[in-house]
């Protein structure tokens, strides 16, 4: 667990800063690998018993890999898709791992082509939020409490969408970098603050760290 004082973060305000916290929860990636022709899924799964394949269910593979932990779907058009990631830096080692099962099954495939999708973190601002409020000074937000007790925002810069509870408590996605996580989460902390709808401010000292997992 790493502390960053925000007095050096020039969007912050200079004169407050308050404890917060966030981890990120799951890094989403897309692949895309060349192929002389369709996959056979079927010889995969046949090959690894450790894999997963029903396509009267679902038409992709479903692979798992224990170190990093991830989960690939993998598709016949060569296209997968990586969940479970913690850091975006481990897609490299969990993609080569799942090519090298596709070889192991005398499958050819080309050099993956990875991009990162999304970045999902959760959060606590540690104050409570005054929902019904934010929703009517905060641009671009939605709060339909008989539908879902959190408030939507969705941040323009960086474009983020923070699922905001009374509890102080976050969810952020739609980031694609671990730096745009840090920035939304740190301009939230400080909107929200600002706009007077922090229940119980937190004013232990006149600069306080954020705390990042």
């Amino acid at each position: 667990m790493a502390k960053i004082d925000l007095e050096d973060d020039e969007n912050l305000d200079e004169e407050q800063d308050y404890e917060i916290d966030y981890k990120i929860e799951n890094v989403v990636a897309t692949v895309i690998v060349e192929i002389q022709e369709k996959i056979d899924l079927t010889k995969i799964a046949r090959k690894h018993v450790d894999v997963e394949y029903n396509p009267e269910r679902f038409p992709g593979l479903v692979m798992r890999i224990e170190k990093p932990r991830a989960t690939i779907l993998i598709f016949s058009t060569g296209k997968m898709v990586v969940t479970g990631m913690r850091k975006a830096s481990e897609a490299d080692a969990v993609v080569d791992k799942a090519i090298k099962k596709i070889k192991k099954a005398g499958i050819e495939v080309g050099e993956p082509e990875i991009t990162i999708q999304n970045i999902v973190a959760s959060g606590d601002l540690h104050t409570h939020v005054d929902l019904n409020m934010g929703a009517i000074v905060m641009e671009y937000a939605m709060y339909e409490p008989e539908v879902f007790p959190g408030l939507i925002y969705r941040m323009q810069n960086p474009k983020t969408v923070f699922l905001i509870f009374s509890t102080g408590k976050i969810v952020c996605t739609g980031t694609k970098n671990k730096a745009d996580v840090r920035e939304a989460v740190i301009k939230l902390n400080k909107e929200v603050r600002e706009l007077d709808i922090a229940k119980d401010n937190i004013n232990k000292s006149e600069y306080q760290d954020i705390t990042f997992i």
